[in-house]
């Protein structure tokens, strides 16, 4: 009886320290817009009963790490090119479990008002990470101020430029630091995440932005064995609510845009 009595005692332990394990996610993001979002997804997950602990990490590869890791549940920063990038330099098996928004990545100056108005021998500097580099060059090539070599994609780099007429040198550097880059260099590719934070509003103060159909979506990431997990796809859901939808629309101006099913929210 006093057997029975332990057992009966340790599966209602175990259940309740399992349930409440299950009603706390823990996400990990970059600054600026992400984690202001999530702020937003995070209430409203608690009225579904769901509490949420957000990690703010102020590196890219830190928060793919601290998944893979198992520091987190989910994390919610990069689009997904960015993800697949990583998993494959990696071997890791990292997934989207859904889209977030849409961040148009843009050039910046405080020297000239257009891409077209870069001098011969002028410096741009762009994110050094894979994704975000051929983001960003790619970009240039739209604009007319290089040519890449024909089908390198998103994998593309200042080695693959094949036609330079104007002898821009690539300044490679680490995407948090593209915004101090500005009075350095004649134009700088600076991702949403860093923009903001430094005053750089993409609709009014870029030079050249990308198009608001850009193929590089934000996803929420979760391990390969969590893609299925309840728990986590009510996250998702929270996140991709028409609270959170009007958020964005109300703070960032277009800017950035929700890439999930929503009533859009015009100013």
């Amino acid at each position: 009886m006093k057997n029975l009595f332990l057992l009966a005692l340790g599966l209602i332990l175990f259940t309740s320290s399992t349930l409440t394990a299950q009603t706390t996610v823990t996400v990990g993001t970059t600054s600026g817009a992400d984690v202001e979002i999530l702020e937003k997804a995070k209430e409203v997950a608690l009225k579904d009963g769901l509490e949420v602990k957000i990690i703010e990490f102020g590196d890219y590869r830190q928060v793919n790490e601290a998944l893979v890791n198992k520091e987190l549940d989910l994390n919610a920063f990069q689009h997904q090119p960015y993800l697949d990038d990583y998993n494959k330099e990696n071997g890791t098996n990292l997934v989207s479990l859904g889209s977030t928004y849409i961040s148009p990545l843009g050039f910046y100056s405080r020297k000239i008002k257009k891409l077209d108005e870069l001098k011969n021998g002028d410096t741009v500097a762009i994110p050094n990470d894979p994704t975000n580099g051929g983001r960003a060059l790619l970009l240039l090539q739209k604009a007319g101020a290089i040519k890449l070599k024909t089908g390198v994609g998103l994998t593309a780099t200042p080695y693959d430029i094949v036609d330079n007429p104007k002898s821009l040198v690539i300044l490679e550097v680490d995407a948090a630091q593209t915004p101090r880059t500005l009075e350095d260099v004649a134009a700088a590719a600076i991702n949403n995440t860093f923009s903001i934070p430094a005053g750089l509003n993409p609709v009014k103060d870029s030079i050249y932005l990308e198009s608001v159909d850009s193929p590089y979506v934000n996803v929420i990431a979760s391990r390969l064995e969590d893609k299925n997990n309840q728990v986590f796809l009510k996250f998702v859901k929270a996140y991709q609510s028409q609270e959170v939808a009007d958020f964005i629309y109300d703070n960032y101006e277009y800017s950035t845009i929700p890439a999930f099913p929503h009533k859009r929210k015009d100013k």
